[in-house]
C-alpha cells in the first residue's frame, strides 16, 4: 500500500451519455454542480460496440466547453483498428489527454469479437498509435470479473492490461474494503504498481443497485442487503443508510492508503456531492 500512499490523490466522477433532451438538461446541471467540487476529471461511458459513441463524443465536448477535464471511455470489442484510430484522432483534436480503455461488450446481434478480443490489445494499440499522448486508465475487479475462471486468472489478465502501458486503474464498485486492499496487495506481489482507484457507487436505490450488481458481479454484503431490504419502500431511510455505509467505506479506503476515489454518479448531483462534502474532499 505504501506505493499508493505516496502519490497525490485523485478524485473524479463518471457520467453516462444522456439519451433524451431532458437527460441532457439534467446532465448539464449535474456537470455544473459537481464541477464546483473541482474533481480532477469527468469520465464518460461508452455503449456496447460503440452504441453510444456519438453520445459520448457530444458529452465530452460539453464537459470541455464548461472548462473541465474529460476522460472518455473507449471500448474495443466488435470494433476495428481503423475505427479506434479515428476516435483517438478525434479526441486528440479536442485536446483530450486522458482516456479509459476497456474491452466492452458485444453489441446485440453480434457474436464475434472482431480484431480486438481483450483490453490489453486495445492498450497496446493506443500506445502504438499515440505514444504517451494519453493517460490511460483500465478497469480492475477486486471481487473478480464475472467472466473470469478464477481470481488468480483474473489477476493475470489485469497484469497483461497494466503491462501493456496503462497508467492507472479504476475498480468496479464494491462495499467490502478488505477486497480492495487484498487486490492491491496481490497486484504488488505480481509487480503491478500503478495507482488503483476505488470505484464508489453511492447507495440510493436498493432495487437498482441489486440489478446492477447481478449483471457486473459486484457483491452486496449480506448485512447491507438485509438492512436495505428491511426498509422496503422507505426511500428516505434507504438513502440515509446507504450514504452512511458508502461514507464509511470511503473513509476506510482513504485511511488505508487508496490513491483517490472515482464516483459513479449515475448522472445525479446530490449523492456524490453529499459524500464529497462529508469526506472533506
Amino acid at each position: 500500500m505504501n506505493s499508493q500512499k505516496n502519490k497525490s490523490r485523485t478524485y473524479s466522477c463518471e457520467f453516462f451519455p444522456p439519451k433524451t433532451d431532458q437527460g441532457k438538461t439534467n446532465l448539464d446541471t449535474t456537470i455544473n454542480e459537481l464541477g464546483r467540487l473541482k474533481p480532477a476529471y469527468f469520465s464518460c461511458t461508452y455503449g456496447a460496440g460503440g452504441t453510444t459513441q456519438e453520445g459520448t463524443y457530444d458529452t465530452v465536448k460539453t464537459i470541455i466547453a464548461k472548462g473541465f477535464v474529460a476522460a472518455p471511455h473507449i471500448t474495443c470489442i466488435g470494433s476495428t483498428p481503423e475505427k479506434v484510430k479515428a476516435l483517438l484522432d478525434a479526441y486528440i483534436a479536442l485536446g483530450i489527454k486522458r482516456i479509459v480503455a476497456l474491452r466492452g461488450d458485444l453489441p446485440p446481434g453480434q457474436d464475434k469479437a472482431g480484431h480486438f478480443r481483450y483490453a490489453d490489445q486495445l492498450v497496446t494499440y493506443i500506445r502504438q498509435e499515440t505514444g504517451k499522448h494519453f493517460h490511460v486508465e483500465i478497469a480492475a475487479y477486486p471481487e473478480k470479473h464475472p467472466e473470469a475462471a478464477s481470481i488468480q486468472h483474473d489477476l493475470l489478465n489485469f497484469k497483461k492490461k497494466a503491462s501493456a502501458g496503462a497508467d492507472a486503474a479504476i475498480t468496479q464498485y464494491f462495499y467490502n474494503p478488505d477486497a480492495y486492499f487484498r487486490f492491491v496487495e496481490d497486484c504488488a506481489r505480481q509487480g503491478i504498481h500503478i495507482p488503483i482507484l476505488p470505484g464508489i457507487m453511492p447507495i440510493t436505490n436498493y432495487k437498482q443497485l441489486a440489478r446492477f450488481s447481478e449483471s457486473c458481479g459486484a457483491e452486496i454484503p449480506r448485512w447491507i442487503a438485509a438492512r436495505l431490504e428491511g426498509y422496503g419502500d422507505d426511500l428516505e431511510s434507504i438513502r440515509a443508510f446507504g450514504l452512511d455505509v458508502t461514507r464509511r467505506l470511503c473513509e476506510a479506503l482513504l485511511q488505508g492508503g487508496a490513491p483517490g476515489l472515482h464516483f459513479y454518479t449515475l448522472n445525479r448531483t446530490e449523492p456524490t456531492r453529499t459524500l464529497w462534502e462529508q469526506l472533506g474532499l
